[in-house]
């Protein structure tokens, strides 16, 4: 009986310190109206790394489709036997282990986790950054930085990706999701910088 509570009380707890997906990931404006603090942190990614809210927002939806502790999905031998994940990648950014320790070294972030949304929304800030610096990749262009995210620079600067043409489609899904919630931002980021103060004051 006390091993039984004891359970449903680590549960519980476990429950409560994640974060909600957003009841429409499909509109950049209402997941900002849900999550205010969400679209701070987007913004302090464009001062810091000037890459803009749609394409981080876009990055975000295809990696993890806002789920915290997203996860790659178990491979099974014969059906049967798990034989581990595909990779390392976990959260909302899918930042693999050595990916998200080098971020934490350049960026001496140390206390970052990758289940948080903030340091999840920089972490991708910073390596969208350092595709700009490499690779001369326009900051409005999601669909390069997409590729070069997921190929790395170096793979990027080879090509690796055209011998890809699934990849190629979801950078077009990326690009095209990144086009829509700009549009969709041009209507609500006025009233979002207006009641920053608000927000900020009595959330």
């Amino acid at each position: 009986m006390l091993v039984r509570f004891f359970l449903v009380c680590c549960v519980v707890l476990l429950t409560s310190c994640t974060t909600a997906p957003p009841q429409n990931i499909d509109n950049v404006c209402s997941i900002y109206d849900e999550y205010y603090d969400w679209y701070l942190a987007a913004d302090d990614v464009y001062e810091r790394w000037r890459i803009p809210h749609h394409v981080t927002m876009a990055f975000i939806h295809q990696e993890s489709k806002f789920i915290d502790d997203a996860r790659p999905p178990w491979q099974w031998f014969l059906w049967i036997i798990p034989t581990g994940r595909a990779s390392s990648a976990y959260g909302y950014a899918q930042a693999l282990d050595g990916t998200w320790y080098e971020y934490q070294k350049q960026t001496e972030n140390w206390g970052a986790d990758r289940d948080d949304f903030e340091d999840a929304v920089d972490f991708i800030g910073w390596y969208n950054h350092k595709t700009l610096i490499r690779n001369k990749v326009n900051p409005h262009d999601a669909y390069s930085l997409y590729l070069a995210y997921h190929e790395g620079q170096g793979g990027f600067e080879r090509g690796t990706y055209r011998n890809k043409p699934w990849l190629l489609k979801v950078a077009n899904k990326v690009k095209k999701r990144s086009d829509m919630y700009r549009t969709q931002l041009q209507n609500c980021q006025k009233e979002l910088d207006e009641s920053r103060f608000w927000r900020s004051v009595f959330g």
